[in-house]
């Protein structure tokens, strides 16, 4: 059996072809060369596909799914889940939102796909809690039925309200909700809001915010030449250690807590440093449930195929 899979965001669709356990290298395709996936994944069979009629496919696209009508959140595609299948000639399509697709890849993912963070031990049938910074937040949880299959819950878990643990949080949340009015964890805790933090520890000190981009502050936040921007930094990781905890104690995740995204890979070494696995356990009462618990975080390239290549594995 050979399956399709994609990996759809605003700008870019990646496309491969999936027989087994095998995962053909993924094919980058631009969106805005094609009207939509139906059209783009048919010139990726025709010139990748080698003849292969898959019979069933996965996408994940950047957009919440809620129905058979699907709008890209930043992109021109609009498209129904069947027209597409019947285009292609599947039999089976499925459609998961892309952070729904991360969380199905923490069971599939091998020991050099994963860096731990801290001490504790997964127990096996426990929920998993997954939680990824990246453009936002992604946060979602896989949880499993008496029957051992998961299924990874499609949540806006980013959006919750974030609340502080110290007096200088307290000041920076001041500090945003003057700006955002409602500050979720999202505002913070992703590209964007590294670029908030660090603008707020600005205004509060009186200084000029010299740096406009995550890349810019999170390198000289790193290197160390920046003070500012090494204080936005540690604060971001602290803050997602305190959102993770969170998360952890409402799921329920003795399996575990898996960090994903695409920002925290490129800093392994000082995110494994940082004040996140002491504020993830920083829960008083219940610092010892939190304490045994695992946290990693996800290094794999590209986590989204792994769990739509599980997906069209396990319809089988």
């Amino acid at each position: 059996m050979v399956a399709l899979i994609a990996d759809i965001g605003g700008t870019h669709a990646r496309f491969a072809l999936v027989e087994g356990a095998a995962v053909s290298e993924p094919v980058v395709m631009r969106c805005a060369e094609h009207a939509g996936p139906a059209e783009a994944a048919a010139a990726f069979l025709a010139a990748h596909g080698g003849g292969v009629r898959p019979d069933r496919a996965a996408f994940a696209v950047a957009s919440p799914i809620t129905g058979d009508v699907v709008d890209l959140t930043n992109s021109a595609w609009h498209f129904s889940i069947e027209a597409v299948r019947q285009t292609l000639g599947l039999e089976r399509l499925e459609v998961v939102n892309d952070f729904t697709a991360v969380a199905l890849s923490v069971r599939h993912l091998e020991a050099e796909h994963l860096l731990k963070i801290g001490a504790g031990v997964a127990v096996s049938g426990c929920p998993v809690a997954v939680l990824g910074p990246g453009t936002g937040l992604g946060v979602s949880a896989v949880v499993p039925d008496r029957q051992g299959r998961w299924t990874a819950l499609a949540t806006e878990g980013g959006h919750v309200t974030l609340a502080a643990t110290n007096a200088q949080e307290d000041a920076v949340l001041e500090w945003l909700r003057r700006r955002f009015d409602h500050v979720s964890a999202e505002r913070v805790l992703s590209g964007p809001g590294l670029v908030n933090l660090y603008q707020a520890l600005a205004g509060l000190r009186g200084v000029h915010p010299v740096y406009g981009t995550p890349d810019a502050i999170s390198q000289r936040g790193l290197d160390g030449s920046c003070p500012l921007c090494r204080d936005a930094l540690e604060m971001f990781f602290a803050i997602l250690g305190t959102v993770a905890g969170n998360l952890a104690l409402t799921v329920g995740a003795r399996g575990g807590v898996y960090v994903a995204g695409g920002i925290l890979p490129r800093m392994r070494d000082a995110f494994a440093q940082s004040a996140f696995r002491h504020r993830f356990e920083d829960k008083g009462r219940f610092r010892d449930y939190l304490g045994p618990i695992p946290t990693w975080l996800v290094v794999h390239p590209q986590p989204a195929f792994a769990g739509l290549a599980g997906l069209v594995n396990e319809a089988d």
